[in-house]
């Protein structure tokens, strides 16, 4: 019961709409679904799989959190809102993670073994994240909404895009080096490029540029107060 209360406690802590512990414990779907997912691995773990998945997809079907029942879960986990979290088997979670609706850890192969995420401590994982494949998130950090996690981060990271990209830590740096500090960017690159040709074909037609400076410099920094509508 400790753990429970230990739970329901560090969910109303971490969510300013939870009012007390017997709403959460009656009404959050997430805390529902990690209960659920200690019934079935319990199963899992004691040869009765079958039984296992069985539990597995009834609280799938209560929830809308599908957790496999092979998964390992640290303590006081929080699936905010939930619906269309999906944990696949291999996955192993710490302590204090916060998962938040439509995120996805799962595995990017078809070979048996370990192929899903393991989540350190403290992370927080945004709505619609995918974190994909047999790779290490270190404790502490974010990963952006709707990002793609395909490879190792360290501790303090915060990844987002397309595939995710370190662009700073947990704690508000700017990573200045290594191979995260030039992140693509393909649409402001594609709108220097337009750029840059509009100034050509204006030297071309009158011989000069109709403002004082280049729109954007050679470090690609902007030189126009002007508002480009794309």
């Amino acid at each position: 019961m400790s753990r429970i209360g230990d739970e329901l406690a560090s969910i109303v802590e971490r969510d300013p709409a939870a009012r007390s512990r017997i709403e959460v414990a009656l009404l959050y779907p997430g805390i529902h679904a990690v209960w659920g997912h200690r019934c079935s691995s319990w199963l899992w773990r004691h040869r009765m799989k079958f039984l296992g998945r069985a539990v597995s997809q009834f609280t799938r079907f209560l929830t809308q959190i599908e957790i496999h029942p092979g998964a390992t879960l640290g303590a006081r986990l929080f699936i905010d809102h939930g619906s269309g979290v999906v944990i696949g088997e291999t996955t192993v979670i710490g302590d204090d993670v916060t998962i938040y609706h439509g995120a996805t850890l799962g595995g990017n192969t078809l070979d048996p073994g370990k192929r899903h995420p393991t989540i350190g401590d403290r992370i927080v994982v945004g709505s619609g994240a995918k974190v994909l494949g047999d790779i290490h998130v270190g404790s502490d950090s974010r990963i952006g909404a709707n990002a793609v996690l395909l490879r190792t981060v360290a501790e303090h990271s915060v990844v987002v895009g397309v595939p995710g990209q370190v662009i700073a830590d947990s704690r508000g740096r700017i990573r200045p080096t290594g191979e995260d500090a030039d992140l693509p960017d393909p649409v402001g690159t594609s709108v220097k490029s337009l750029l840059r040709r509009v100034e050509e074909l204006e030297m071309q037609v009158t011989g000069h540029l109709t403002t004082s400076n280049s729109y954007i410099s050679t470090d690609g920094v902007w030189q126009t107060e002007d508002d480009f509508s794309i």
